[in-house]
C-alpha cells in the first residue's frame, strides 16, 4: 500500500527545514562546528575541518533535492542516513561516558549537552526521513491540499521547535527549581 502524497510531502519538507537550519547553523560559525565535531573524537585531526566544511553543504544539498520529486527518494535515504550517522555519534559518545560535549544541534547561540533523550529524537527524524522515501500514491493534489502539507509541516516543525527548546534548556530548568 502506497502512502498518500500528502504524508510524503509533508515528511519531506519537515526535514528539508531542520537540515537548511542546520546547514545554516553550520555556515554561519564553521569554526565552532569544527571544534564541536573534534569535540566528539571520532575522525583524526587532519580530516575535522575537511569534514566540518563539506557536512553543511551536504545538508544543504539534501535538503534541496528533498524539494524535488525526481530526487526525493535518494535525498530522503541520504537524510535518513545523515541523521543516523549523527544518532551513532552521539551514542558512541555517550557509550564512552562523554556527556559534556556540545551535541551541535542548537546551532551556535545555544551549547546542548548530548544526552540519551537526542537518540530518540534522531530515530523520529530518521523515521521522517524514511517516510519521505516512500514511493507515493499517485493522485492530483489539489489548493487544499497544499495548505495541508504546509499547516502539517507547520505544525511537525513548531513540535520539533519547541522540543529542542526544552531539550536545550532542560538542565538550566532542573537548576531552577532545585534538582
Amino acid at each position: 500500500m502506497q502512502p498518500d502524497p500528502i504524508f510524503i510531502i509533508t515528511a519531506a519538507l519537515t526535514v528539508t527545514v531542520i537540515l537548511a537550519s542546520a546547514a545554516t547553523h553550520k555556515l554561519r560559525a564553521p569554526a565552532r562546528f569544527a571544534n564541536q565535531l573534534e569535540d566528539y573524537q571520532l575522525l583524526p585531526s587532519t580530516l575535522v575541518r575537511p569534514v566540518s566544511r563539506t557536512l553543511p553543504w551536504i545538508e544543504a544539498a539534501l535538503a534541496f533535492a528533498l524539494l524535488v520529486p525526481a530526487t526525493r527518494h535518494l535525498a530522503a535515504l541520504g537524510a535518513a542516513a545523515l541523521l543516523a550517522s549523527y544518532a551513532l555519534a552521539i551514542a558512541i559518545n555517550l557509550w564512552r561516558g562523554r556527556r559534556d560535549i556540545d551535541c551541535g544541534c542548537s546551532g551556535p547561540e545555544q551549547a546542548q549537552p548530548i544526552r540519551p533523550v537526542l537518540l530518540a529524537r534522531n530515530a523520529v527524524l530518521v523515521g521522517l526521513a524514511l517516510v519521505a522515501s516512500l514511493p507515493p500514491l499517485s493522485r492530483s493534489l489539489g489548493l487544499f491540499d497544499a495548505f495541508v502539507v504546509i499547516a502539517a509541516s507547520a505544525v511537525a516543525l513548531l513540535i520539533y521547535v519547541t522540543a529542542e527548546g526544552l531539550l536545550a534548556n532542560g538542565p538550566r530548568l532542573l537548576k531552577l527549581i532545585g534538582r
